[in-house]
């Protein structure tokens, strides 16, 4: 099976997440991509983070209708920082034989050089970008441009960020979120 890895804070999951996931999936031919939920992410803040089990909770319930999308607890359980070099080799243990595709933003693939043994990363998953249209970053300086594979995904003006200042000043969050992600947020008081 050609599996997609797609990690992040979630924090929240939001319909933009889903939209570019699908789009990646369909243009590189993956059969199933797996949502990885960050314990505690490397190169972002813990501020506004919420605990990484109801960050979990929110993207099991944001996927769940599509079959093709599956979440992945892996980092959750490992707890602490989450590098991506550990996770791709636990994947590879739990799911041998299969084929890995690493999905990141063009924001990370810039800064991708700095990451926890890229190299490593390289040989052990293919590298997938999500580049958007319009975009002013230029891919190409990085040292990784030829070893990435780019996929244009539709720009999607919705941010976790803009979810959670909405959520803390009492403003809506319908059609930003699914339905059941938004009801969980209210329902768990998260990000008052």
């Amino acid at each position: 099976m050609r599996l997609g890895i797609f990690g992040g804070s979630f924090n929240p999951p939001h319909i933009g997440h889903l939209i570019v996931a699908e789009r990646v999936r369909e243009s590189v031919l993956l059969d199933k991509i797996l949502f990885v939920p960050a314990a505690v992410p490397p190169h972002k803040g813990t501020v506004d983070l919420v605990d990484a089990r109801h960050r979990l909770t929110m993207v099991q319930l944001a996927i769940k209708d599509n079959p093709f999308f599956e979440t992945c607890d892996c980092e959750v359980k490992r707890g602490g920082i989450s590098y991506t070099i550990e996770t791709i080799r636990e994947l590879k243990a739990y799911y041998p034989g299969n084929e890995f595709h690493l999905i990141i933003g063009l924001d990370n693939f810039l800064g991708f050089h700095r990451w926890r043994d890229p190299e490593a990363i390289l040989a052990e998953a293919t590298l997938i970008v999500m580049d958007r249209p319009g975009s002013n970053e230029s891919a190409n300086t990085s040292p990784y441009v030829d070893r990435a594979l780019f996929v244009e995904v539709p720009l999607i003006e919705i941010s976790a960020s803009m979810i959670r200042e909405k959520v803390k000043s009492g403003e809506s969050i319908r059609y930003m979120v699914p339905r059941d992600v938004e009801e969980y947020i209210y329902s768990q008081s998260l990000y008052r």
